[in-house]
């Protein structure tokens, strides 16, 4: 990494796809030595724009200049020599090697042909000091560990180490950086952040999350429709007022509370242990009430739905739901009216070279058609409904989900378990990626389900949400998750200590 000077200027940026205008005419800049915040709602053009600065694909019309030089990308690898670097929302990662090898992926340090692997492990090792100068993620995250076997915020860890690592990066471009995240590894996020700062980098941060922007830059844009809606000193700027510029419109309530009273049980889950779970974990969630889990990244918190669904494998105790007793797989659970929302949506909860239509339907095919024929039309109108009533934005339910913004593909994941209508809901992360006014509406769902006699269990990194959505709250800590308490007898400062195991 070069401490030269590194400055980005895009003028009138266009970007059309058939009929559908991604850019109108973007204006945006970025100085060394500044973190510039790129803000908008789902499908507003961020992602096309961070795509064209990184060489994932060329602009129609307008230019670009890297430290006073002309710059058009023809491809990613262009983009890294000039020093670009982009840290993508979802992880771009190759499951089966190791963390060294992710790091050094494309400039490994080789000698006559031969990887020289004592260098490899020393400039992985300097990429998550940097990461984490205490050396507290060298013993969590070992070089030689598999990233299939890392959790996803581990992951995400690794793939800013990924991009910090490579010397020639003027330039670094985050996307979503601490969408799975816990406090403590956005908090050393951050830290990075402001080092490579002060080192003089340009740092381009798009986020959904406000109070993050408040933290960590100094500048933002906001993207709305293909258009610059506003830009300013964040310093300078009232969050309500960016949130309007984001949203087209003045977003009143962010968390819907319904006057709900939780009724029975409808799920009891006592001693529940396995391989991914090795602390005893019990749990009562009622119809009519939502149950909000916090803790920090590998704490436990999604090995404990995922064992529940029946994704990973349980070694003791039982599990209650309705009349059903025992350990199941999840096409039975699903049958016993259970879902789960993954965090891995690309990994596990969308197929992305399908369509909408297709992602919301292929698991529950009764109905939509006679005798035993589907008919897509009646696909289409099930895909039309919930691109509707979620505000998925797209050209229509045939678009294939991996063209879309991973906001909406959140929600094309969401409206998926809607669609089955299952009386037990587990959304692990369910705004991950999320714009603000999308948010609401995500939460405002969440509000009607439990108000209908649904069972809602949400797994969330973020303490503000939890207490706004919930109305009792466990905090999970090393695989131990503690009593469910009611959300009002909470405070963000309370839960934050006990799911830092200092309570």
């Amino acid at each position: 990494m070069t401490n030269s000077a590194a400055h980005l200027s895009a003028r009138g940026i266009e970007k059309s796809y058939g009929a559908t205008r991604a850019l109108g005419g973007v204006d945006f800049e970025v100085s060394a030595g500044e973190v510039h915040a790129l803000l908008g709602g789902n499908g507003a053009g961020k992602s096309t724009l961070v795509s064209i600065l990184a060489g994932a694909i060329l602009p129609d019309a307008g230019t670009l200049m890297l430290g006073g030089v002309a710059y058009r990308p023809r491809n990613p690898a262009e983009a890294r020599r000039a020093g670009v670097c982009l840290v993508h929302q979802e992880r771009a990662l190759c499951a089966h090697m190791t963390v060294e090898e992710n790091i050094v992926l494309g400039s490994e340090p080789v000698f006559r042909g031969v990887v020289r692997r004592v260098e490899m492990r020393a400039k992985a090792l300097r990429a998550l000091e940097a990461i984490d100068p205490s050396g507290a993620k060298k013993n969590r995250i070992r070089p030689d560990t598999r990233v299939a076997d890392l959790a996803p915020g581990e992951q995400q860890i690794v793939e800013t180490a990924r991009a910090i690592a490579d010397e020639r990066c003027r330039l670094l471009l985050l996307d979503e950086p601490t969408s799975s995240l816990g406090a403590d590894d956005v908090d050393a996020l951050f830290a990075v952040i402001r080092r490579l700062r002060e080192a003089g980098m340009a740092i381009v941060y798009i986020s959904h999350h406000l109070a993050e922007i408040r933290r960590i830059a100094d500048r933002f844009t906001v993207i709305r429709d293909g258009r610059a809606a506003g830009s300013g000193r964040v310093a300078d700027a009232r969050m309500e007022d960016i949130v309007e510029m984001m949203a087209g419109r003045r977003v009143d309530e962010l968390y819907p509370r319904s006057a709900r009273e939780p009724k029975d049980v409808v799920l009891d889950v006592r001693d529940l242990a396995g391989v991914a779970l090795p602390e005893r974990a019990s749990l009562q969630l009622r119809r009519g009430e939502v149950l909000g889990i916090a803790g920090l990244v590998g704490s436990g918190r999604t090995e404990f739905c995922r064992a529940l669904f029946g994704l990973d494998q349980v070694r003791r105790g039982t599990v209650k739901m309705a009349e059903f007793t025992g350990f199941a797989t999840p096409s039975q659970r699903l049958g016993q009216g259970m879902g789960l929302l993954s965090e891995d949506r690309g990994g596990e909860g969308l197929a992305l070279n399908l369509s909408i239509a297709d992602n919301l339907t292929l698991s529950r095919l009764q109905g939509l058609g006679p005798r035993g024929f589907v008919l897509p039309s009646r696909m289409r109108a099930v895909a039309r409904k919930f691109i509707d009533k979620l505000g998925i934005v797209t050209q229509g339910p045939e678009t294939r989900v991996g063209a879309l913004s991973g906001g909406n593909q959140q929600k094309v994941a969401l409206a998926r378990l809607l669609y089955h209508d299952v009386d037990v809901l587990l959304l692990d992360e369910p705004t991950r990626g999320v714009d603000v006014g999308s948010r609401a509406a995500i939460y405002r769902i969440i509000d009607e389900l439990a108000l209908s006699g649904k069972a809602v269990l949400v797994v969330s990194s973020s303490v503000e949400e939890l207490l706004g959505i919930s109305d009792r709250i466990a905090v999970m800590h090393k695989g131990r998750l503690g009593p469910a308490k009611a959300a009002s007898s909470l405070d963000e400062h309370s839960i934050l200590l006990e799911q830092s195991g200092m309570a």
